[in-house]
């Protein structure tokens, strides 16, 4: 279970400063990657009657109650639009059986340009915790990202709205209209263009929606809150993590987050755009409102020597494996073998036995 922290409500002061040394203590766990020499899940990944995806992005990795096998859903463009996908593995390498998860929504609907699914709610957000699914009034839930219109890559403007299953691997629309758009009395300037991806935390009863949008090609992170999952507020004091200071590593782009809890603070892993490319980063807290940005990226775009990532790194899911102690951190890998699912660990794997 998680420690019990206070959080801050939205009008008290920030807490104290995490400055440079705590910054470097903190993120010391999530450096010194190995890289897996391959996408886990190729650009063309060969799903049964899904012949035109020929992009795969966003992973998320999760697990059901009494299954051992962990699930990953990731998106597939198929040159119209996205859909969700999901695939199974038994060792965290190796991932098979692709089939739909949720695909496009009705036409003249927020999300028939294609869902992405991805931000689940989870029992426990600690950082070694199972990315086990939770069950909120006999189902499971997810928000996800959409798009409006088919035809191409993220047609604007993007919006967000939240899914439920049965069973965990099919998936569908739980509200008919989206919970964040552009066209909502509240949404500010600096989402004034598009809205995409969010990421779900539950924590002390409340519900946490840390999600990227953008004013003409400036993304940044901002948050929400909700007592219910269907209708949310947004934090007043928003992006919660603005993009860097010219020439830092997210001069661009703060996209993406995905928030863990780890010992006493909060992890806050997203995506910069800047200095090369797109890089994974990651932020801290000790409330959830208040970031600090390690500015030196975890891993940066072209890390991988055979050129898998050498355009863009980004996107990530964390898993920590408990029979080998390792985390297994995948993202998507943008280089010479077009836009896959990437991997690397935090300790190497053995060779798998022929």
């Amino acid at each position: 279970m998680l420690l019990t922290v206070a959080v801050s409500a939205e009008s008290q002061e920030p807490p104290k400063p995490i400055d440079a040394a705590i910054l470097k203590q903190w993120s010391a766990p999530y450096r010194g990657w190995h890289y897996h020499p391959d996408h886990v899940i190729p650009a063309k990944p060969d799903i049964k009657g899904f012949d035109k995806v020929n992009k795969v992005d966003v992973p998320t990795v999760y697990q059901l109650p009494g299954d051992q096998k962990w699930y990953m859903t990731f998106i597939g463009f198929d040159g119209k639009g996205y859909q969700s996908f999901v695939a199974e593995s038994d060792d965290l390498t190796h991932w098979t059986n692709k089939r739909l998860a949720m695909g496009y929504g009705p036409k003249g609907g927020f999300d028939f340009g294609g869902v992405v699914l991805g931000a689940f709610l989870y029992e426990d957000y600690s950082i070694k915790a199972p990315r086990m699914l939770k069950k909120k009034d006999g189902k499971y839930w997810s928000l996800y990202g959409a798009y409006p219109r088919q035809g191409g890559y993220e047609l604007r403007p993007g919006y967000e709205g939240v899914a439920a299953s049965a069973d965990g691997l099919a998936w569908q629309r739980a509200r008919d209209e989206p919970i964040l758009s552009v066209h909502q009395k509240d949404c500010a300037a600096w989402e004034k263009d598009c809205i995409y991806q969010p990421w779900l935390l539950e924590h002390q009863g409340k519900f946490y929606n840390y999600y990227n949008a953008a004013n003409g090609h400036i993304e940044q992170l901002g948050m929400a809150t909700s007592d219910d999952l269907i209708e949310w507020k947004r934090y007043p004091h928003n992006p919660v993590i603005p993009v860097g200071e010219k020439g830092s590593y997210n001069e661009k782009f703060s996209s993406d987050g995905k928030v863990f809890r780890d010992g006493d603070h909060w992890v806050n892993f997203f995506f910069g755009v800047g200095k090369g490319g797109a890089h994974i980063m990651v932020a801290f807290s000790r409330d959830l409102y208040h970031w600090t940005v390690d500015p030196d990226p975890l891993y940066k775009a072209g890390g991988n020597p055979t050129g898998l990532d050498k355009q863009y790194a980004h996107k990530i899911s964390l898993v920590w494996n408990p029979a080998n102690q390792t985390y297994y951190l995948y993202y998507n890998a943008v280089g010479n073998k077009g836009r896959g699912i990437g991997l690397i660990t935090s300790k190497p794997l053995a060779p798998t036995p022929k």
